[in-house]
């Protein structure tokens, strides 16, 4: 049964509309000094920063700053899109066409013939097609060549093992993870026990990455569960600053510890 569609809002194509104006206005002669002056690869931070900030506001469930910040990623897509229509061969309606394509190719289940049952096996069809792809474009065609390496390290270690996993190469339950983060917990800590820096360096990933995987397993996202944890911390930390009568400096561990429990408990309480 094809997908049920219907006509885009005209309100949709008037705000993309009117904002590929304001933004082609800004790199226009007579328009923005700053804007003219950028490059794909000046922009390329400024994108990731907006997308940092959006992932931020998320986590915070703040509506309107993840409305915000959206807007601001969307700028700085549309934003590189424009300049690459100067001098990379390509603009804003090669890059919506092109993902709009590869939407439809590797959404089979959806505007083909093939008939999946649950998530597993489209996230499976869709590391198949994307491989496929690489093939033909005589790209890399390791099943982790596609995640950037670039990306935050708990995030792309999250992707290389869901990326393995649905290639087969993984554990069938949590216990396997679960274990594994036991082993290399204790390499660590002969590494360390034995002085050998560079040995506890390489055991520390392990562990690290071990963790990840125990998350992955349990469906929770590393880098939010990270986030979090700096949060509360950084909260807490916060609280002893503002409740001590003397300078952090002067102040004892004990004196801290105390205002820090009790933030933590004012914490749980909340």
């Amino acid at each position: 049964m094809p997908p049920t569609t219907k006509p885009v809002p005209p309100e949709i194509i008037e705000a993309f509309t009117k904002l590929y104006q304001v933004i082609d206005e800004l790199r226009s002669p007579g328009g923005c000094p700053w804007d003219i002056k950028q490059t794909v690869e000046s922009l390329a931070p400024h994108v990731i920063e907006e997308c940092h900030e959006m992932a931020d506001a998320v986590a915070r469930k703040n509506s309107m700053d993840t409305c915000e910040e959206l807007g601001d990623v969307l700028m700085g897509v549309m934003m590189v899109a424009r300049v690459a229509e100067e001098d990379r061969g390509f603009g804003m309606a090669d890059v919506a066409d092109g993902i709009r394509t590869k939407l439809i190719r590797r959404h089979p289940h959806v505007y083909g013939e093939v008939e999946v049952e649950g998530t597993g096996e489209v996230l499976k069809n869709w590391e198949a097609i994307k491989k496929q792809e690489k093939i033909d474009k005589g790209e890399d065609e390791s099943t982790l060549s596609g995640v950037p390496r670039s990306l935050p390290a708990l995030l792309r270690a999250y992707r290389v093992g869901a990326k393995a996993s649905n290639a087969g190469f993984d554990w069938p339950d949590l216990a396997g993870p679960s274990a594994k983060v036991e082993e290399e917990w204790q390499e660590f800590q002969e590494a360390v026990a034995n002085g050998n820096k560079q040995r506890a360096s390489e055991e520390l990933g392990d562990l690290l990455f071990a963790v990840v995987n125990v998350a992955r397993k349990m469906k929770i996202e590393p880098e939010l569960a990270l986030r979090g944890t700096i949060e509360r911390f950084s909260s807490r930390f916060a609280y002893v600053e503002r409740n001590l009568d003397k300078d952090l400096a002067d102040a004892t561990l004990e004196e801290m510890d105390v205002l820090w429990e009790k933030a933590k408990s004012l914490a749980d309480g909340a």
